[in-house]
């Protein structure tokens, strides 16, 4: 239909590091830097010195016919709300984590790097959701579906 193969179309795209860290000399391996887990690929939370703590977050874009494409992204948050993340992380009560952030990478093809965000967890086996914004753009690609080009189409190619 629109030219990319149908594995593409319900997938799940990862980002590795949160734009703001991409861009410093040391990136993850800064000194005093934390990760959840030995590789970026694999954490959850991390928190970079002089540059910001970081949540993995899901945010779910629906593709029009059903299809769902899923950025694991990273959101600065409040280094509070990231020490409550982590001493929730395993405890019953994480199912009711509910936090505010900034989107910390720019999805394509909308930009919205900064964009504010709000966090629920939807499912306890999973990250947070992105489930709301108070920015008109990142709502809508909250709220809409969308045709797959535009959204399949802007990733590169060696994601799809």
């Amino acid at each position: 239909m629109c030219g990319i193969s149908l594995e593409a179309h319900s997938r799940h795209v990862r980002y590795r590091l949160p734009d703001p860290v991409l861009i410093t000399d040391e990136q993850e391996n800064a000194s005093g830097a934390w990760l959840s887990h030995a590789d970026p690929i694999d954490a959850v939370m991390m928190q970079i010195p002089r540059v910001a703590p970081f949540l993995r977050a899901l945010m779910p874009v629906h593709l029009i016919g059903g299809h769902i494409i899923t950025f694991g992204i990273w959101v600065t948050v409040h280094p509070a709300d990231l020490q409550r993340a982590y001493s929730l992380w395993w405890e019953p009560e994480y199912q009711n984590l509910r936090l505010h952030g900034w989107l910390a990478n720019s999805i394509k093809p909308w930009g919205l790097l900064n964009s504010p965000v709000n966090l629920a967890v939807l499912d306890p086996d999973h990250t947070p959701y992105c489930v709301s914004s108070r920015n008109p753009t990142l709502s809508a690609v909250l709220e809409q579906e969308w045709p797959h080009q535009a959204v399949l189409g802007a990733l590169p190619e060696e994601l799809l």
